[in-house]
This record gives C-alpha cells, structure tokens and sequence, in this order.
C-alpha cells in the first residue's frame, strides 16, 4: 500500500482494533486521531488508493491519509459510542516538527500552494500543537460527542471555499467512513468484529 496511507492510517487502523476490547474495558474512554487541515487536499480515492493507476503526487496522499483519519474517527465512533468509547479527528495546526527536515524548499512553496487561503503559513508552538489533542482526550464538554473534527480547542465548522480553517464535508461523510473501514480491513489483512 502507499506509504503515507499506511503509516498515517493503516497503522493507526490496525492498533486501535487490537487495543478496542481494553478501551472497551475502561470506558468512557475516548481515541485521538491526529488528522490535519492537509485533508482539504484530497479525498480519499477509494478506486487507487496505492496510485497504481495514477501519476504519484506526495501532497495529494498526504491529503488522502488526513481524510482517512477523519472518516476513520467517523466509523470507529459509530461503532463503539454506545459502549462508552468516543473517537475524534484532530488538526493541531500547522506545527514546525522532525518531518520538515525532509522537505526542501520547493516542498515548503508546494504546500504554501496548497494552503487554503491567502495568508502565509503561521506555525504554532509545540505546546499550542498539543492542546487540541490534549483537549479532545480530556474535555468534559466533549463526553457526548464523537465522530467529529476538532481544531483550536473547538468543534471545527464547515469548511468555506479558499478558507483556512473547518473541515470539509466529505471527512466526515458516515458512508465514506464504512467504505474506508471495509478497504482497510482489506488493506491491512486484518477484520475487527466491533
């Protein structure tokens, strides 16, 4: 499977099915997946998700495993809520981290591109990064909702055409979420009976 796909989906996919019963276990319990405002760069293409039958292009797979951990947040909720396990998607925002040591200048104008909106790229802090996940994990005010995405220590709004912000309709789109569910049981060789 494509490499993005698989360690920003795929893994995650495969460990949070063989943890499931202890999460069950310890309800309320609830599973942060880190998406990104990257999602607004492609939906998932479910058709060639390994681009065997399409040109190759590291931006639109990053955007493809974004939107993966959004619909995945969708159906693992659908599945587990009514035993007491949520699950979120989360933008942290665009943070400096280890990943960028491996993108070159015309990587930083390619995603500066490729950001919705007008305004440059603005990073946050590590600390900033952290807290919309660290929020999503902990916030009492969360306890009744699921299969949503988070951003800014909020419940993030529809995206709006060339904005930078809230998450596009087809991340949290529920049919979307099952089919990917179904591919990447395939994908991973792995079905888990929740």
């Amino acid at each position: 499977f494509e490499m993005q796909f698989g360690t920003n989906h795929l893994g995650h996919f495969v460990f949070t099915g063989l943890i499931a019963q202890a999460l069950l276990a310890a309800a309320p319990a609830r599973v942060v997946n880190l998406s990104s405002g990257g999602h607004k760069f492609a939906n998932v293409n479910f058709e060639d998700p390994n681009y065997q039958q399409r040109e190759y292009d590291k931006w639109q797979a990053y955007g493809e495993s974004k939107t993966a951990n959004a619909l995945f947040s969708v159906a693992l909720d659908a599945r587990l809520r009514g035993r007491g396990v949520r699950a979120f998607a989360v933008h942290p925002g665009v943070i400096m981290t280890g990943l960028a040591r491996h993108m070159d200048e015309a990587d930083f104008a390619l995603l500066s591109e490729r950001a919705p909106g007008d305004a440059p790229l603005s990073f946050k802090t590590l600390e900033q990064g952290a807290a919309t996940t660290v929020w999503a994990a902990v916030a009492p005010e969360l306890s009744d909702e699921g299969g949503i995405y988070l951003e800014n220590c909020q419940i993030a709004q529809p995206a709006v055409q060339g904005g930078d912000s809230g998450v596009e309709s087809y991340a949290l789109d529920a049919q979307a979420a099952e089919r990917l569910w179904t591919l990447s049981e395939k994908l991973a060789g792995q079905a888990f009976d929740l």
